[in-house]
């Protein structure tokens, strides 16, 4: 189930990345990912591997604010644009996260761990758990609200995509088994399906 997952993710993202390389960001997402870089430089923090980094538009916010960023993506076409950015990028997906043991200080995630089956984000979680270094930090967004996985059938990608979602207690409680939780946001997204963001902040003990 993951690996055709993995491989409709990527074929929908190598078609909508140009596209996507356009779009303008949400204010809660630049207020978030600001809010981020000051705890790091509060903890002088210097590396950050953004996993499902996208066209490497967060990454190159972090990396023009003096991280040493490492990108990864499962979409060629994403990293391509995080590459003609200026980014180091590299085609991965979750569970195959190509790095040392203790690699970098920070994980950034938006917006991609809820594409992973409910019976994979535990070994996702460790998988990222174990290339942060002790008492690095981990910051997550998905969207949740309510407890689904499966096929989005009003998704307009091509395959559709596939999205899990989590309540807030069982999303906390899944991470809770791999970080400790400094912080837990939820943000509204004018949806009428009950579904927002769900931001967390984590940390390898």
């Amino acid at each position: 189930m993951y690996n055709q997952i993995i491989n409709d993710l990527r074929t929908a993202y190598n078609q909508s990345a140009a596209k996507r390389d356009k779009t303008t960001k949400s204010a809660w997402k630049i207020e978030a990912r600001q809010a981020f870089l000051d705890l790091l430089r509060q903890e002088g923090k210097q590396t950050l591997l953004e996993i499902g980094a996208g066209t490497g538009i967060d990454g190159r916010f972090f990396q023009d604010n003096g991280l040493h960023v490492t990108c990864a993506d499962l979409s060629p076409a994403m990293v391509r644009l995080c590459r003609a950015k200026g980014l180091d990028a590299r085609v991965m997906d979750f569970l195959n996260l190509d790095f040392p043991d203790a690699h970098c200080d920070a994980v950034y995630a938006l917006n991609c761990l809820l594409h992973v089956p409910k019976t994979d984000l535990p070994r996702v979680f460790q998988a990222i758990r174990r290339v942060l270094k002790p008492g690095g930090l981990f910051f997550m967004a998905v969207y949740g609200g309510v407890n689904h996985e499966g096929v989005w059938q009003d998704d307009y990608h091509d395959p559709k995509r596939f999205f899990a979602f989590y309540t807030d207690v069982q999303i906390q409680a899944i991470a809770a088994r791999f970080f400790t939780l400094e912080q837990f946001t939820a943000v509204a997204n004018n949806n009428d399906k009950g579904i927002y963001s769900q931001l967390l902040i984590l940390r390898r003990p």
